[in-house]
């Protein structure tokens, strides 16, 4: 598709009583007056930049960043860090062109809710409705060997699935197609080593051989080499990422009688002012493109002259004020500049958890950067803030590119962020910058309303021996979100680090790889293959995936115990394993008595509110249990007792944006 010349996008932003304008995010506004603390949002671009200073394109990460920010549909934050090249002479641009990879995904499930919208789709008819060269569509070989109880996976003679895969499978990834190789579906995962010791490489391999997918082919092309191969996993029973979107974009083409460029260009980009958003960059855009982490792209990833294939998976290239207007609209509820892109029952489908009873996102997460999440149809939805380790409000939806470029949007606080920036997959780098850091720097830089601050208090006068009793590290949990104050901060989730990659059978929780950073499974004698029958004297036969991870969780430093067959061994082991404190990423407030005065600094993972490494700042006592800081917020502590009147807690600022936290007894190496 031919993409608009012009350099700017200008979005237009939520007006909670009317329409809103389109200047709304085109400059950043007032951030007090939209609920930020200036010097707090300041925090994000040295956090960046501490990043390219430490790791450089050898380790994955190209040094630069776009990142946007916005709340009740006006700019909050929009800043540029670094350079767009690897050799660094070539400054970041706010408009620089990103190849935004998966992020291409939600934008191709737009594209399918509008044909939904219009009656020209069925969300349950079969896909061989519209491409009917997917009809009679094969499932892979899958049994268990009777010797050791491992599953197998192989070609031989793929049965007839259950049922037809639907459209709804593929926008929600229970289709059974599956990627060429697991390491390439879930590349932090590091699942190559699994799928190794379980075969299922062969069936991805199959993939990689057959799928015909190269830029100089087309969508329907590479759609009629699929219906030659088998599905991985009966349709609706499995989550797991593949090329469902690619396929969904097919459907679009043949749903709507256009070009899938075509479509999105007439009916999302164009309708958006989305105008650096497209299937490659002009040569008059070549300038803003940003380079590649990697020395040279593969072919797939060569965005500089126009493809044949128009990749709903992972093709478009686009902008951080594009990609924020087009969230934008999703947050309006499909609307934007008083065009109408979606309905909002539409949006409403796409962000509800849409995966059926059993079914988890990525197999089961039970911990990590997907923890606590579900799918609806095209997002990773928020579901579960005490397994999460990114705050956010519950119904908040989000996804990533392959090469670290990530958005989220919370309805709750009518907050958006993008994140573009280019790492790559697998790398110490793309650690380093997806996912956590962002969230937790824009949420730590929401100030507290007015309305809420606690009146003036007279200053109270308190004994040394009284402030005593405060002093102390209180643990706030892996999240800095007022909304996520439900239990979450009282430090009791703990973590086995049984894996992301699990699998039930009939007898039980099949294990097909744990933790790759080890955990307290690990230690105690888990290892990839294992077969666990029973947890806690409940047998598993028979149980749902969901409920087997449900009864793996539980408080730190509580002991699980289980029953599993080692991989190639008949007997059962009986085996304890103590869960972990989950606080490694904790954030953390340090009270201590200075000269007199009860003083707060930050020492955990990340900031909250004013509070900082290396920064003290003073309280002043307004009652026996309660103090106030002289800060941008007003902060206010009430402390908490446990029966035995001892100070087992604290809530900052009291009322709907109240965090709270657990104090807890460190260790000699804290």
């Amino acid at each position: 598709m031919r993409l608009v010349a012009s350099m700017w996008a200008i979005p237009v932003g939520l007006c909670l009583l009317g329409t809103a304008f389109a200047d709304d995010l085109a400059t950043p506004g007032d951030a007090k007056s939209l609920g930020f603390s200036a010097s707090r949002l300041a925090r994000i671009a040295p956090w960046y930049q501490a990043r390219f200073d430490s790791f450089s394109p050898s380790d994955g990460l190209l040094p630069g960043a776009v990142v946007a920010i916005a709340k009740g549909g006006k700019l909050a934050y929009l800043q540029a860090i670094g350079f767009q090249d690897r050799a660094k002479t070539v400054p970041m641009r706010t408009n620089s062109i990103f190849w935004i990879a998966s992020m291409s995904k939600p934008v191709a499930s737009v594209a399918a809710m509008i044909l939904v919208d219009e009656g020209k789709l069925d969300l349950d008819a079969p896909v061989s409705q519209y491409l009917p060269e997917l009809a009679n569509m094969r499932v892979a070989f899958q049994k268990a060997d009777p010797a050791t109880g491992e599953m197998e996976y192989g070609l031989g003679l793929p049965k007839p699935a259950k049922r037809a895969m639907t459209v709804r499978d593929l926008l929600r990834h229970t289709s059974g197609l599956i990627y060429p190789e697991l390491d390439f579906a879930y590349p932090e995962r590091g699942l190559a080593d699994a799928s190794a010791d379980f075969g299922i490489r062969t069936i991805h391999g199959l993939y990689g051989l057959r799928a015909v997918r190269r830029r100089d082919t087309t969508l329907a092309e590479f759609v009629s080499s699929l219906a030659r191969l088998p599905l991985a996993h009966e349709p609706g029973e499995v989550h797991e990422y593949g090329w469902s979107a690619e396929v969904l974009s097919r459907v679009v083409e043949v749903a709507s009688g256009q070009p899938f460029d075509q479509f999105l260009e007439s009916r999302i980009f164009g309708p958006l002012h989305m105008v650096d958003t497209g299937f490659f960059v002009p040569k008059e855009k070549l300038d803003r493109l940003v380079d590649s982490p990697m020395p040279e792209r593969p072919p797939i990833w060569d965005v500089t002259t126009p493809p044949k294939l128009f990749s709903g998976d992972g093709g478009l290239v686009s902008t951080a004020p594009d990609y924020l207007r087009f969230c934008q609209m999703l947050l309006n509820g499909g609307e934007l500049d008083g065009v109408r892109v979606l309905s909002q029952h539409a949006v409403k489908q796409m962000t509800t958890n849409a995966l059926p009873s059993g079914v988890t996102i990525f197999g089961g997460d039970e911990v990590g950067a997907r923890a606590g999440t579900t799918f609806g149809l095209g997002f990773a939805i928020r579901t579960d803030p005490v397994q999460s380790w990114i705050p956010g409000a519950v119904g908040s939806f989000s996804w990533a590119g392959h090469w670290s470029t990530y958005f989220w949007i919370d309805p709750a606080e009518q907050l958006i962020g993008v994140q573009m920036i280019q790492a790559t997959p697998g790398s110490k780098g793309r650690q380093a910058v997806l996912y956590s850091g962002i969230n937790h720097l824009v949420y730590g830089a929401l100030t507290i309303p007015e309305s809420s601050a606690v009146p003036p208090v007279a200053p109270a006068t308190l004994s040394p021996e009284a402030l005593a009793d405060y002093a102390g590290s209180y643990d706030f949990g892996a999240t800095v979100s007022s909304r996520d104050r439900q239990g979450l901060a009282d430090g009791k989730t703990g973590w086995l680090g049984i894996g992301n990659f699990v699998a039930m059978e009939q007898e039980g929780l099949r294990i097909n790889k744990p933790n790759p950073g080890g955990g307290p499974a690990t230690k105690a004698g888990v290892t990839a293959g294992d077969l666990i029958t029973e947890i806690d004297g409940a047998p598993l036969r028979g149980l749902a995936l969901a409920d087997v991870l449900a009864k793996l969780r539980g408080p730190a430093n509580s002991t699980i115990k289980m029953k599993l067959v080692h991989k190639g061994q008949d007997g059962v082991n009986d085996l304890s394993v103590v869960r972990a404190d989950r606080r490694v990423n904790s954030v953390r407030l340090q009270l201590r008595v200075e000269q007199g005065k009860l003083v707060a600094e930050a020492t955990g993972a990340w900031p909250i509110l004013e509070f900082e490494k290396g920064k003290a700042t003073p309280f002043v006592a307004t009652s026996s249990n309660e103090f106030t800081a002289a800060d941008e917020d007003r902060t206010w502590i009430a402390f908490v007792r446990d029966a035995a009147g001892k100070v087992s807690g604290l809530i900052l600022n009291p009322g709907p944006w109240e965090q709270h936290a657990a104090k807890i007894a460190l260790g000699p190496d804290f």
